[in-house]
């Protein structure tokens, strides 16, 4: 019962014997695991708070500073050149840390339960299709090809604004890791579940990483550094959307082989997924059905976890780390 979450489970100890004495050690242990557990909790709650009070703190302050920058960038083409660089340099941080508070004060709605899921009947085709043009700038940039497979007709009781920054975060992601390789974009669906594929071909993700990804601010080797100056904590916000939907968002990857990223969605409100419509692995077929591993949803125990499930702790605090 202790180690299906009892925790105030104790043995009952008569005399003195061995046998007491092992119950003795055995309770003993019990109350210090019970103890380090409710330190824990009472430290990821307070680490909740810290953030959510310190986002909407500096909220005030950015707001001011924001509008000095704009008159300071407005009127730049005055500035002597060293000085109009600067204006630039700091508008482009400006909006770089506007991004990263706006995420932290998602993150702190998401620990504290109260992030709304606005579900409707949507086309998934015009929610992807415009998560990809709200980055295409990116891929030209890189000069990365975005191929589609998008086909019409496929219908979802989703939240559209989560969906898209869902895929918006995956394919930004994908573009970032492509190496200038094409990144393929999918959408099917079968009866129960509607699936999106990210899959890009650049260098690919070491054995353990597919779990790791989705933790708040992990860093991966170098070669895997961020260049779209990204906050770190798109791929944590996106687990965390996709889970309000009662749905999975898994990766896969090998080294030189390049990355997927599987979003999968129940197609209607409060449905319970099974399966998707889409493999993750590279052979189309699923990876961790061709590893006998069962799948699961993020943030729900299974036997052996997916490939590139991301655990969740009860407490809703990922373990320290970040994003791919």
């Amino acid at each position: 019962r202790f180690a299906d979450g009892h925790l105030d489970e104790r043995l009952p100890v008569q005399g003195e014997d061995e046998l007491a004495r092992l119950g003795d050690s055995y309770n003993e242990m019990a109350g210090s695991i019970q103890e380090q557990i409710r330190q824990l909790e009472e430290f990821g709650a307070l680490q909740r708070r810290f953030t959510s009070d310190v986002s909407h703190e500096l909220r005030t302050p950015l707001t001011t500073v924001r509008m000095a920058a704009d008159v300071l960038y407005a009127s730049r083409d005055q500035l002597l050149p060293a000085l109009r660089r600067s204006s630039e340099l700091l508008v482009t941080e400006l909006d770089r840390f506007e991004a990263l508070l706006g995420d932290l004060l998602e993150i702190s709605r998401l620990d504290a339960g109260v992030a709304d899921l606005g579900a409707e009947r949507v086309d998934v085709r015009g929610v992807v299709s415009r998560a990809v043009e709200a980055v295409r700038g990116l891929a030209d940039e890189s000069r990365t090809p975005l191929e589609l497979d998008l086909p019409a007709g496929i219908y979802a009781d989703v939240d559209p604004r989560r969906v898209e920054r869902i895929v918006r975060n995956l394919v930004a992601n994908a573009i970032d890791h492509s190496e200038g390789l094409p990144v393929r974009i999918m959408l099917a669906a079968d009866e129960h579940a509607v699936a999106v594929l990210v899959r890009d071909h650049g260098v690919g993700l070491r054995p353990g990483e597919a779990g790791l990804v989705f933790n708040r601010f992990w860093r991966a080797e170098e070669s895997r550094a961020r260049r779209s100056g990204g906050t770190g904590l798109g791929l944590s916000i996106a687990v965390e959307d996709a889970r309000l939907h009662g749905g999975w968002l898994q990766a896969w990857g090998e080294p030189g082989k390049g990355a997927a990223f599987r979003l999968t969605l129940p197609r209607e409100e409060g449905g319970v997924l099974e399966s998707s419509p889409l493999p993750l692995g590279p052979e189309g077929r699923d990876a961790d059905a061709a590893r006998g591993r069962p799948l699961g949803p993020v943030g729900t125990s299974v036997p052996t976890p997916p490939l590139g499930w991301a655990p969740i702790p009860p407490d809703g605090v990922p373990a320290a780390g970040g994003a791919r």
